[in-house]
């Protein structure tokens, strides 16, 4: 790969990598999608991350499709699936340490202990190997654009942090690879996350009553059990009391979802 790229290169040419976990959906292709409008050659990654997860049957469960991956990227028009092993990318194991708070230390940061820390090794590492003009990033992934944003200004990394919109199903439900650990049942049930998010957008309320009434109307529906709810600053991610607190701020969910359960993250915009 980075003899090809060396080439492209040489040859001027501009390169945007997209990082993927693979089990690659439409929310997926339009990232890859946009980097192909805005690069002369786009990179992918398909790479199951094991440093990112605290939970080893969380790593167990998570789809693995890296042949229908390299199908789509090829109709995304993507010239390169970069797919290594654990062993090319951690031939000993990788010991920085990150550490960028309040950033990487609520929400997502409190719930799994090491989690952006394996994020902030797995996409320096790609950085590193890379050397993109931009990278691409699902606003899904909310937290996970600002630590990577700290990351950059950090290690000084001359990379333009691409964040895109959330793509979702018709339902509502922001589309994720761990959807299809949902049954059809559960996938509907999913889609009253951001149902109840959308319809707090307008409530004449509080911070603490919008939470509240977030939170309430999620848990009150049988098969899904809500995590955490934080509304937070869109930048620094610190919680907000007020709505005058910050020029942006967003609403960050997690919820359990079924039986099994599936872990399922979204957001939304107030501001």
């Amino acid at each position: 790969m980075k003899a090809y790229l060396k080439k492209q290169r040489k040859a001027g040419r501009s390169v945007g990598l997209v990082p993927t976990m693979g089990a690659l959906h439409q929310g997926h292709a339009s990232l890859v999608r946009r980097s192909v409008a805005e690069n002369d050659v786009t990179v992918v990654s398909v790479f199951l991350n094991p440093t990112q997860f605290n939970d080893k049957t969380d790593l167990e469960k998570y789809p693995r499709t890296l042949e229908a991956d390299c199908h789509l990227l090829e109709e995304c028009g993507a010239q390169v699936a970069f797919a290594p092993s654990v062993e090319e990318v951690y031939p000993e194991p990788d010991t920085r340490h990150f550490s960028y708070p309040p950033t990487d230390s609520v929400m997502e940061g409190a719930m799994r202990p090491g989690h952006f820390n394996g994020v902030c090794q797995i996409v320096s590492k790609l950085f590193m190997y890379v050397s993109p003009d931009r990278a691409y990033f699902g606003e899904k992934d909310y937290q996970q654009i600002a630590v990577i944003r700290r990351m950059v200004e950090d290690l000084g990394f001359d990379i333009e942090i691409v964040p895109c919109p959330v793509v979702r199903e018709e339902s509502g439900l922001a589309l994720s690879s761990r959807n299809t650990l949902l049954s059809p049942e559960e996938r509907t049930l999913a889609a009253n996350i951001y149902r109840v998010m959308k319809e707090s957008l307008s409530l004449d309320k509080t911070v603490q009553q919008t939470h509240d009434y977030v939170v309430e109307n999620i848990n009150q529906i049988e098969g899904l059990q809500v995590q955490y709810y934080s509304i937070v600053d869109g930048d620094s991610l610190a919680e907000v009391n007020s709505w005058d607190d910050a020029d942006s701020i967003v609403g960050c969910i997690t919820v359990f979802c079924g039986s099994a359960p599936i872990r399922l993250i979204d957001h939304i915009r107030y501001k």
